[in-house]
């Protein structure tokens, strides 16, 4: 799977996003681009294998994890850096 080039600081963005819980994988995709899976290639390839298994193990089925699932939408606080706007105008 081909991965878009990002620089160090788009890398520590990406994680520190995938890391917070109410930030959906679509949000990821629309700020730089990265589906899902690309962003667990990119956890797995920086992280080390014990961190990588506890963020594995804390997303897995998380439902603010994915905007389509999620029961709030746009009720909550938003990091500035976070571009979300998309979701409001879309209706998703």
């Amino acid at each position: 799977m081909k991965q878009p080039a990002v620089d160090a600081v788009a890398i520590n963005r990406i994680i520190e996003m995938a890391w917070e819980d109410r930030t959906p994988f679509d949000a990821i995709e629309y700020q730089f681009g990265l589906q899902e899976k690309q962003v667990i290639a990119l956890m797995r390839r920086e992280m080390k294998p014990s961190s990588f298994r506890l963020w594995r193990k804390r997303v897995s089925g998380r439902k603010t994890k994915h905007a389509s699932r999620r029961e709030v939408q746009g009720d909550r606080f938003k990091c500035a850096t976070q571009k979300l706007r998309i979701y409001r105008s879309s209706g998703k």
